[in-house]
């Protein structure tokens, strides 16, 4: 095996890459072996040049055998200077007369000059062949590395190849859901032709509908705007003309403090107005005034306080001025009140449940005061009773046929007037408003404060002595009536709900004969020290129809046209 051959084995290892040459088997002139000369010393520029390192390889072997050859024989047709220069012995070249006279002049030298030549020689030849091996070794590296690097690129070509085919498998799958979406379109666009065209003959056939339809519209719209012009429930008052009227909320025009503001009397359309302000620091004010200014807007009743006007921007809400002020006022002279007799008792007793009565049939769900006291029932001119304040009055759902209740989280209302079981379990019905009935009027039999009232006069009926409880600024009391309401009114001021009478069964009709009792007895003397005639409208109060704009009736069905304006401001 040649060193041609050699040089296609792969190197192994670094040790592997330093070996001995096949060629010299000992040990050199000097003792250092052909292969010691340090890696350093190595010459790597022909690695960088296009020509094979093999070709140096074989040249260097064939060197050694021709100088081997010239050594060995005397009788060779080579000279020592052909072996040195390398030059071959050729017999027809015209130089053989040469070479003849070199080897027969050689043999004149003496032997030791011979060794020398030969052992410079052997020394030169055996540095090429440390050279020429080194470079065998780096060429060796080289290919090692090139291997790996051949390797390096097969792997990431196969990587390549391995991502081409899933990109190739993940396209086909990609067109394959296009063919199939792109048929979904295709269905759904002819989908969508076909409803097209059915929405084409529906538009058709609904045109004439349509039309129709519009027509009928722009009249319900006409007929709206002209509902809406006619159904204004109150005024509504612009902040200038209120202050020009209470002159800038003079304290001298302040008539009295509200559930939740201050109320002044003033003038407006040459009107005697009351105008209460809501305060701005009312904890449920806001909330109040809305419910006030909603409820009163919609009922129109002969007992109600009228609501004349508001203004909404300024919590400002304008009643009916009732110029004899408060029961309270009159039960207790309060403000040089005059002692009211035991006739106009009994009617304002009557007047107060006919009142009560119609918040408590109002529709769709019934309304309850929450509130009532003397104080929130208000005398006009003639003494006509009306109910006001209705800033805490609450709908209550009906849970059951005649039966009305809610549960609520906290009392409201003015205490000794608050239905006890009301107050201790928060459920609110209608029969919560009975009880503060009762202690009303009770206080209108005796003129004495709310506290503990019901149970002093229930006491004194069964010891058949109420008729010492009765107010003794009042003279002339029929006591038979007078015992028979004190009776009605404990029955209303009972502890437990279910044992108060129902106000339109059983109180209202004997209110109704109480008042007739006393509209008989109107002739006699009414106030104390003057006698005064009965007014002439109270009757017609007593017969007149309760209006509820809670109702919201349609009169499509009705052939005439009601009157929405009906008991309006």
């Amino acid at each position: 095996m040649n060193l041609r051959d050699r040089t296609s084995i792969k190197p192994h290892s670094q040790a592997d890459e330093s070996f001995k040459s096949p060629f010299v088997r000992g040990r050199g002139m000097g003792g250092m072996s052909c292969v010691d000369f340090p890696e350093s010393d190595t010459d790597i520029s022909f690695v960088s040049s296009e020509r094979p390192s093999s070709g140096r390889s074989s040249s260097v072997y064939d060197y050694i055998d021709t100088g081997r050859t010239s050594r060995l024989s005397t009788n060779s047709d080579h000279s020592f200077g052909s072996t040195r220069l390398g030059l071959k012995f050729n017999p027809y070249s015209p130089d053989t007369s040469f070479s003849h006279e070199s080897c027969t002049t050689s043999f004149s030298y003496s032997s030791q000059s011979v060794d020398e030549v030969v052992e410079a020689d052997m020394r030169r030849l055996k540095l090429e062949l440390t050279q020429r091996m080194e470079m065998y070794s780096t060429a060796c590296r080289e290919a090692y590395i090139s291997q790996q690097k051949f390797m390096e690129l097969t792997h990431q070509r196969l990587e390549e190849e391995k991502k081409i085919d899933e990109a190739r498998l993940a396209q086909e799958a990609a067109m394959a859901i296009a063919e199939k979406e792109k048929a979904r379109c295709r269905a759904a666009m002819e989908t969508a032709e076909a409803s097209k065209k059915i929405a084409e003959v529906e538009t058709h056939r609904r045109a004439s509908v349509e039309v129709k339809a519009l027509k009928e519209a722009e009249e319900m719209r006409k007929l709206l705007e002209n509902l809406a012009q006619t159904d204004v429930r109150y005024r509504r008052y612009c902040i200038e003309e209120i202050e020009t009227a209470t002159n800038f909320f003079s304290e001298s025009q302040r008539i009295g403090e509200g559930g939740y503001g201050l109320v002044y009397k003033c003038y407006l359309d040459h009107t005697p107005v009351a105008v209460k302000v809501l305060r701005p620091d009312a904890a449920q004010g806001k909330s109040q005034f809305q419910q006030e200014i909603d409820i009163l807007s919609c009922m129109r009743h002969p007992n109600m306080v009228l609501l004349l006007g508001a203004c909404p921007e300024y919590g400002i809400l304008i009643y009916e001025y009732m110029a004899n002020g408060s029961l309270e006022d009159c039960l207790f002279q309060k403000k040089n009140k005059s002692v009211l007799s035991w006739q106009l008792r009994f009617r304002i007793a009557a007047e107060i449940g006919t009142g009560l009565l119609f918040l408590h049939q109002t529709k769709p769900e019934p309304l309850v005061h929450r509130d009532l006291k003397p104080g929130n029932i208000l005398l006009d001119q003639n003494y006509v009773s009306k109910i006001s304040d209705v800033g805490l009055a609450r709908l209550v759902p009906a849970v059951a046929e005649n039966v009305t209740q809610c549960c609520m989280t906290s009392a409201a209302g003015t205490l000794c007037y608050i239905d006890p079981e009301y107050q201790q379990t928060g459920m609110l019905g209608v029969k919560s408003d009975v009880y503060s009935l009762g202690i009303i009027f009770l206080q209108l039999l005796t003129g004495r404060p709310p506290m503990g009232l019901a149970h002093l006069a229930g006491e004194s009926i069964e010891k058949d002595t109420f008729v010492e409880m009765l107010d003794p600024s009042v003279t002339g009391w029929p006591l038979e009536q007078a015992l028979c309401l004190a009776k009605i009114a404990v029955k209303c001021a009972e502890l437990r709900r279910k044992d108060r009478p129902d106000l339109a069964k059983l109180v209202l009709p004997e209110l109704d004969k109480l008042r007739d009792f006393a509209e008989q007895n109107m002739s006699m003397p009414i106030f104390l020290g003057c006698t005064a005639s009965s007014p002439s409208h109270s009757e017609a109060f007593v017969h007149q129809d309760v209006i509820s704009d809670l109702r919201l009736v349609h009169s499509e069905s009705s052939s005439a046209p009601s009157t929405p304006t009906e008991g309006k401001p």
